[in-house]
């Protein structure tokens, strides 16, 4: 039969409205699943610094926390993979929500900070290993010219609750107190958490997983070019997650404004975040990934130095919207890896690009809270460079026509 005979071509304003997002039936399963999480976690998950402060831990003690949560999503990336490929999509998502409310419990009834540490190794099961997962559903579920929209779509999805949900977790904390404020969100988060088993038991899809199970075979399966990728990226993610959890507190403490005006800077950076993914997503199907993925790399090295530089609370807004653009060449970047991922093992090499990325930055956060020790400006200067060395890295060493 000829093929064009039996394409169906979108015809009503919802199915071209489907079609231009790129809104297939388990791409939109798991991109709702990350919303509703999303949506309880950005209530207290920006404030857990403030929150292990108020439990008794010092600035590097909060450093090591990031640290801690830069090496659980490491370790936990490549199981994740391998569980995704080997049990299939739906049961993976399902162990995962079921850890991560297990993660949310320790948190809510956490009597001082060392607790914390044990809870954060069961919340960044989502995170961690259930992304692989997340990433596999969008490569299987779509063709290489709409991945980068359907990354979009996930990543709006994940952005949304940031503008909406810190700015309310900010006015819980300041109207219940630090520790009750978290709690508050905390127990919202595992109503959220039931609501997302239900919605992820619908996942339905087919996998052909290799045999492949070493991460050595893994390894020699990946392209040149997304080695490449892979280093700048531990560049510029290290740039990150030197300054990460320290932020609220160089704004808090340092700048001196309130809990609940750091919750709408990130509001402000999670909106510009939105209003560029979907045109940026768009653009990078038809002409191209890599001057997106500079641009994003380029927005992480700035937004240290913006934010350490801001005179006043307008320039800190200024600061957080650079911060918002970090996510412009984002499924650009994530479209990349899956495009060159082998699909009958793309979870396990989502999940092993993880585990690199994120065991090679672990001592970034750790390292920034000893540099604050020296002065609170240090880790921004020192992150902002290390920035701008992963941008250079990125455009000299990948080529155009591999990022197309």
């Amino acid at each position: 039969m000829d093929q064009a005979a039996v394409t169906h071509e979108p015809t009503s304003r919802r199915e071209k409205l489907v079609d231009y997002l790129s809104l297939e039936r388990n791409v939109s399963i798991a991109s709702a699943a990350v919303f509703l999480l999303g949506l309880g976690e950005e209530l207290w998950k920006k404030f857990l610094p403030k929150y292990l402060e108020a439990l008794g831990a010092s600035t590097p003690v909060i450093g090591l926390f990031g640290t801690a949560e830069d090496f659980f999503d490491a370790v936990y990336q490549y199981p994740g993979g391998w569980l995704a490929d080997h049990l299939g999509r739906r049961r993976a998502f399902l162990i995962f929500v079921t850890l991560v409310a297990a993660g949310y419990l320790v948190y809510l009834v956490s009597p001082s900070w060392p607790f914390v540490f044990a809870g954060l190794a069961l919340v960044m099961v989502w995170q961690s290993m259930a992304s692989p997962a997340i990433f596999a559903v969008i490569g299987d579920s779509l063709p290489r010219e709409r991945r980068a929209m359907g990354f979009t779509l996930q990543s709006i999805l994940k952005r949304v609750p940031i503008v909406v949900a810190p700015v309310a977790g900010g006015v819980l904390i300041a109207s219940l107190g630090v520790v009750r404020g978290v709690h508050a969100g905390l127990v919202i988060t595992l109503m959220l958490a039931v609501f997302t088993a239900l919605l992820l038991a619908r996942v339905n899809m087919t996998i052909r997983a290799s045999r492949t199970t070493s991460i050595g075979g893994i390894w020699r399966s990946f392209h040149s070019v997304l080695k490449r990728l892979l280093v700048s990226d531990v560049i510029i993610r290290t740039c990150e997650g030197m300054t990460g959890v320290l932020t609220i507190l160089y704004v808090t403490n340092v700048q001196h404004f309130s809990v609940a005006r750091y919750g709408t800077l990130v509001a402000v950076q999670m909106l510009t975040s939105i209003l560029v993914y979907i045109p940026a997503g768009k653009i990078a199907d038809r002409v191209g990934r890599k001057p997106f993925v500079v641009a994003t790399f380029l927005s992480f090295a700035l937004f240290p130095l913006a934010v350490m530089m801001a005179s006043n609370f307008t320039f800190l807004v200024f600061a957080f919207i650079v911060g918002g653009l970090r996510e412009i060449g984002e499924p650009a970047r994530k479209a990349m890896i899956v495009d060159f991922a082998q699909e009958n093992m793309r979870a396990r090499s989502v999940g092993l690009y993880y585990l690199v990325r994120s065991l090679s930055i672990t001592p970034a956060a750790a390292v920034g809270g000893l540099l604050w020790n020296i002065a609170p400006q240090a880790p921004f200067v020192t992150a902002g460079i290390i920035g701008l060395i992963g941008t250079l890295v990125f455009a000299a060493t990948v080529e155009e026509r591999y990022a197309s």
